[in-house]
């Protein structure tokens, strides 16, 4: 294989014209990121005579956690890269990118994380090489291109979402700012609650949904009744996948309109209406005993299967002791 080159970029201006599918590494992610207050993008390019073979992209903003120190900073990655050339090696190139990104992230980092991996055992020996260490994790994904997304529900969901279009619920896109700033409002008091889940700055949301509008990358789906908004997620999308990245109602106040069911319900609809193959929901969690909101999510007809999640501290000690924790 020819020498292969890798590039750092870390402002918008600098960025070289990139091709690509995936969100999760787009330039258009890495632009929104940056116009994001606590938010820094760092895009690996890896070249061959000149020509991008690779990209890699990552962000580190702020994170608040009991331990390690209660205020840290921690870069993010989704996924494993996005490759152009089928006859690399792909898991040779991640390797690089990913010691590169390694020695980039931790000059400002405590930690970072891999998550959201398409495959548990792609770039095992590099991530074991660069002192990370994996802990299992689960995904779960709704196939929306053989069957009708309702003949998969379960029928205690289907029965809940009929009763509650009937007594006057319903989902809608948003559209104006003013709802769209009403349930990110809501949303992030669901969340605050939450000490273990991390919420973006609203600034993202905004960028997100506005920006690019040639290139669908997201939509807030809402449940309203009597114009009054009682829910709704934000979902992303990537290629043929849609992602449920965050939903919440006002599930006690509303129970009979199962606002969080039709917010879900909602995003499902929609990427099966505008041919998207699969639809994620982001986050469900440890390979635990089954919780109340995977089971939730498990009767709308997805499949779970398990993943790693990988982790590298700045702290060599902190590594060894967690990864043989995990091991």
């Amino acid at each position: 294989m020819k020498p292969i080159r890798l590039m750092t970029y870390r402002s918008g201006s600098l960025l070289p014209p990139l091709a690509g599918k995936l969100l999760p590494h787009s330039s258009e992610l890495f632009h929104i990121y940056e116009q994001t207050p606590g938010y820094n993008p760092i895009l690996i390019v890896a070249s061959i005579d000149e020509q991008p073979v690779a990209k890699l992209l990552g962000v580190v903003r702020q994170s608040v956690r009991l331990f390690p120190p209660s205020i840290i900073k921690r870069c993010e990655v989704y996924g494993v890269g996005e490759y152009f050339d089928e006859n690399l090696n792909q898991e040779e190139l991640f390797g690089q990118m990913l010691e590169h990104l390694t020695q980039e992230a931790l000059k400002e980092s405590f930690l970072i994380e891999f998550r959201n991996l398409s495959s548990a055992l792609f770039g095992y020996k590099f991530f074991r090489r660069n002192n990370y260490f994996a802990i299992n994790w689960l995904r779960i994904h709704n196939s929306l291109h053989s069957l009708d997304p309702e003949e998969r529900l379960d029928a205690s969901h289907r029965r809940k979402i009929k009763h509650a279009l009937q007594r006057g619920a319903y989902i809608c896109p948003a559209e104006s700012e003013e709802d769209m700033n009403t349930f990110l409002r809501m949303l992030k008091r669901n969340y605050s609650a939450k000490i273990r889940k991390h919420f973006p700055d609203l600034h993202l949301f905004q960028l997100l949904t506005r920006q690019h509008p040639e290139k669908e990358i997201a939509k807030i789906f809402l449940v309203k009744y009597k114009e009054k908004i009682i829910g709704g997620s934000f979902c992303m999308f990537s290629g043929e996948n849609a992602l449920l990245c965050f939903s919440g109602g006002m599930r006690k106040t509303y129970a009979l309109l199962h606002p969080n069911l039709l917010a879900i319900w909602a995003g499902i609809c929609y990427a099966h209406e505008h041919g998207y193959r699969h639809f994620e929901f982001a986050d469900t969690g440890l390979p635990f005993k089954r919780t109340g909101y995977r089971h939730f999510i498990l009767n709308f007809g997805g499949k779970q299967t398990g993943t790693r999640r990988w982790f590298r501290f700045r702290w060599s000690w902190l590594n060894r002791l967690i990864g043989w924790f995990y091991r």
